[in-house]
């Protein structure tokens, strides 16, 4: 066995019941990057992922397409298979609950919770909801309705075997308490805890008016529940309780379960209750993350807005929708899929800012130093905030991995790619050349190295750019090789190395205009205003929540005051024109809305980082900050 640290990391099994969407891409997308990032820190990683195959609904679907339930799985499961390999997902295990080293662990569990009374025979009685195969005490209804996913629920009555789920309440509320960090982010944390207070009933687990599921051991006719089948993958992928338990032993309790907010309770009520039972260890983390609506509406086939992410991955690469998806939204917030932001945010950072980065600087290497980095020679004034912003940003990218904080991450790696360019026009390599000056070899050596630094820290992100951007700097080492740590040192870029300039790594998209849609609706330009901005010179301004956590007085300054105001990456100081309207003690605590790329000003001789956004009269006699709703967390993007 490896002496190298583990990491086990899963998505759920998805329910076959449709083609994958962006929500399951997200999740997965999510996972994969994880994974990937893992395995550049070091860690022996097992990355799980699969799908959930059995129940009323699928049996139900598969009757009326014509088919047999396995015939119907069988074509689903391809569809989720393809959808993984164009979206680059380096999955180490694909679990099915169809398969036979599943349903052999799924009658194990039963079998012994059984035999130690955790499982008897009773009779069920009550409302139960198909589409999500979750039974409902009628007290928990909405109006007679689901209250997850608000269709018509069913009375069903029949013999049943049920889970002492009552009797792990307290447990659970201990467990809870003794591991604050279990249950991510902490609202969702709060809305179980409220759940499980509320007091826990013992859970239906079998079912016998169908048999598509696993059967329930010595007992004819009945077949386990779904829920409870599904759960156990994440033990049974591992051989748990076969003759082999090497996967198991080594890499359980798994370190973070990936969920949608939606199966949250499933997954920190219902499966640690039946861990606890089993003896078995409980997972470290479960994180249940936000939903994502498209163009500001929910997701449905009747309004013909699914998200294929496969499509847009072929029409723009894996890369754009793997970035989008997790640069747009703080992790556990919901977000928006909209066309135009997509295509804003793919052009204005991977094609501006990096491909244009890479494009630069291997222009001038090879105009300049006829395609060679030479060493670094005669030092520049600006050399030393670049080296500090590359390393600094690379060593953040841990603590927010470690957070799960993904657009924190990226955030951080940008730093240097931004830092980079700044540098470019700050020594103005340009100049350095007409001059002869021997600073010219030290700026483009430092530009290639800061994308070499860039290049490593985004494989976990990207699966084709830092492969493309490695090849144009002629870097023999293999990339698959590099480290975190790498990335976090200075200096490792082999002088007297021969690039290999190419064709821009990501060319900007250019949306083909509409023509019908502009004929049957023409524009009169006269009668438009003067000022007017395209959707491209708004996605430049980057709107951030901010939240106030310190505020003073600027000395000699009767309007100014000094904020230090928190972004999720970090702390910015800002100095803003509101002491007129605001005492000091009364900001502290305020999310409001920050301008978070401006370029620093002085005011008063003190820095200021950024701008907060406000409504004022024309008379400036009144003035309010732009706030935002308590529950959204610092860093969350304004769109």
């Amino acid at each position: 066995m490896s002496g190298r640290p583990t990491y086990y990391v899963t998505t759920p099994i998805y329910y076959v019941n449709g083609e994958p969407h962006i929500g399951h891409a997200y999740t997965t997308i999510a996972a994969d990057v994880l994974a990937r990032f893992k395995r550049l820190e070091g860690c022996d990683v097992y990355f799980l992922t699969g799908t959930d195959e059995h129940g009323q609904k699928i049996a139900r679907m598969a009757e009326s397409q014509g088919k047999t339930p396995q015939e119907y799985v069988d074509g689903i499961v391809s569809s989720f298979k393809e959808m993984w390999q164009k979206l680059s997902i380096s999955y180490d295990d694909f679990i099915r609950t169809t398969e036979e080293r599943h349903k052999k662990v799924v009658q194990e569990v039963f079998q012994r919770l059984m035999e130690q009374g955790d499982i008897y025979l009773g009779n069920y009685e009550g409302w139960y909801c198909t589409p999500c195969e979750s039974f409902w005490p009628e007290g928990q209804l909405n109006e007679g309705m689901c209250p997850d996913c608000n269709r018509p629920v069913e009375w069903v009555r029949e013999e049943s075997y049920f889970f002492r789920l009552s009797k792990y309440q307290q447990p659970l509320l201990d467990f809870f308490a003794e591991n604050p960090e279990f249950l991510q982010p902490e609202s969702r944390r709060h809305e179980m805890l409220n759940f499980i207070k509320s007091g826990l009933e013992d859970l239906c687990v079998s079912r016998t008016t169908f048999t598509w599921g696993v059967p329930v051991p010595k007992a004819p006719g009945h077949v386990v529940y779904v829920w409870l089948d599904a759960l156990i993958n994440y033990i049974s992928a591992l051989g748990v309780f076969s003759s082999d338990q090497e996967l198991y032993e080594k890499f359980w309790p798994c370190d973070v379960h990936l969920v949608g907010k939606e199966i949250v309770r499933f997954h920190t009520v219902i499966w640690p209750a039946v861990l606890m039972a089993l003896g078995l260890p409980l997972p470290k983390k479960v994180f249940g993350h936000g939903w994502w609506t498209v163009e500001g509406e929910k997701m449905s086939k009747s309004r013909g807005n699914v998200i294929d992410p496969g499509e847009i991955a072929a029409k723009y690469s894996a890369d754009a929708v793997r970035y989008f998806l997790l640069r747009e939204v703080p992790f556990g917030a919901d977000g928006d899929f909209s066309h135009s932001a997509f295509v804003a945010r793919v052009n204005s950072e991977l094609a501006n800012d990096l491909g244009n980065l890479l494009n630069r600087a291997t222009a001038m290497i090879n105009k300049f130093q006829k395609g060679m980095v030479l060493p670094p020679a005669e030092p520049t004034e600006h050399d030393e905030y670049l080296k500090t912003e590359c390393i600094e940003g690379a060593k953040a990218v841990k603590a927010a991995m470690d957070k799960l904080a993904f657009h924190q991450a990226l955030e951080q790696i940008w730093r240097g790619i931004d830092a980079a360019n700044k540098y470019i026009e700050n020594t103005a390599p340009w100049s350095l050349a007409k001059e002869g000056s021997g600073k010219l070899s030290t700026v483009l050596y430092n530009l290639a190295e800061s994308l070499r630094i860039a290049a490593v820290l985004l494989v976990p992100f990207l699966p084709t750019l830092p492969g493309k951007i490695w090849e144009q700097l002629g870097l023999t080492i293999p990339l698959e090789e590099q480290t975190y740590k790498d990335a976090c040192t200075w200096g490792l870029f082999p002088a007297e190395t021969k690039i290999n300039r190419g064709e821009p790594i990501f060319p900007r998209i250019e949306e083909e205009e509409d023509e019908t849609e502009v004929d049957a609706a023409p524009i009169e330009e006269a009668k438009l205003p003067e000022n007017l901005i395209s959707i491209e010179d708004f996605a430049k301004v980057d709107l951030r929540v901010g939240q106030i956590v310190a505020a003073e007085k600027v000395e000699g300054a009767d309007r100014l005051l000094c904020l230090k105001v928190d972004l999720g990456s970090g702390q910015r100081q800002i100095v803003a024109g509101i002491a007129k309207y605001y005492k000091p003690e009364e900001l502290v605590g305020k999310l409001v809305v920050v301008v978070a790329n401006l370029k620093p000003a002085k005011l008063r001789g003190i820095v200021s980082e950024g701008m907060l956004l406000a409504a004022s009269t024309d008379n400036k006699k009144q003035l309010t900050l732009l706030t935002v709703d308590s529950s959204m967390p610092a860093g969350s993007k304004i769109s």
